[in-house]
């Protein structure tokens, strides 16, 4: 995998625009929330969405358009991996986004560099098969959060949360065949269970993917990569 100048420098503004949403924009929209007397379990859930659509969901659509191997994305996203691994392991979480009770966003960094870089893989250089499952776990599952948190104000599951991934997750599945279609729904419907210790941050991008995976090897003609 060969690296140049112009990868490495889209890398460096990726990095930096990460940096910012999770340790400055994150951090003002928690202080707003608190200063308008929102929850702080609430105020940290709807941080931890916005992360997941900023940085997830944006870097991961610039990831095509940019890099020609996966190797710089998944090198970053374990960056952030082990960066939002350290504070749980130092015992000084960014409280703003962080709890002490679960590390899910360490998943969420790990996976979105293995299903990218996988997805890339498999199908000998086409990013969207993995750009697709991230989008579920970056976008679909955030809407997911928002709608719940904006019903029941704490962390729950709720079918009406899946039905608003749903309705995200396999618009955006057709617009690459059959099988991005079944991937979402089959997304939409796995995000309402959880399986402790691996959360939604795992199975979401890792059963969708082996959708399309499948059907990339077994059924090609339900795809439109």
């Amino acid at each position: 995998m060969i690296i140049n100048v112009y990868e490495g420098i889209i890398a460096l503004i990726l990095f930096l625009w990460v940096a910012i949403v999770v340790r400055i924009l994150t951090k003002k929209t928690y202080d707003y929330m608190m200063k308008h007397n929102v929850k702080k379990n609430v105020a940290i859930y709807y941080n931890r969405k916005i992360i997941h659509i900023l940085a997830g969901g944006v870097v991961s659509i610039i990831v095509p358009f940019v890099f020609k191997t996966p190797l710089l994305p998944f090198v970053l996203a374990l960056s952030f991996a082990l960066f939002t691994y350290i504070p749980h392991r130092t015992k000084k979480i960014m409280y703003w986004f962080q709890t002490n009770d679960n590390i899910y966003e360490v998943h969420f960094c790990f996976m979105w560099g293995i299903i990218v870089m996988l997805g890339w893989l498999v199908s000998n250089g086409n990013f969207w098969i993995g750009i697709l499952p991230i989008l579920f776990m970056s976008v679909g599952d955030a809407i997911t959060g928002i709608v719940r948190n904006m019903l029941f104000k704490r962390r729950t599951k709720s079918w009406w949360g899946n039905l608003a991934m749903a309705l995200f997750s396999i618009p955006v599945g057709s617009i690459f065949g059959i099988a991005g279609m079944l991937a979402g729904a089959v997304a939409s419907f796995i995000e309402h269970f959880e399986f402790k210790p691996i959360d939604d941050n795992i199975t979401v991008p890792l059963i969708s993917f082996l959708i399309l995976w499948f059907s990339h090897v077994y059924a090609p003609w339900l795809l439109s990569f």
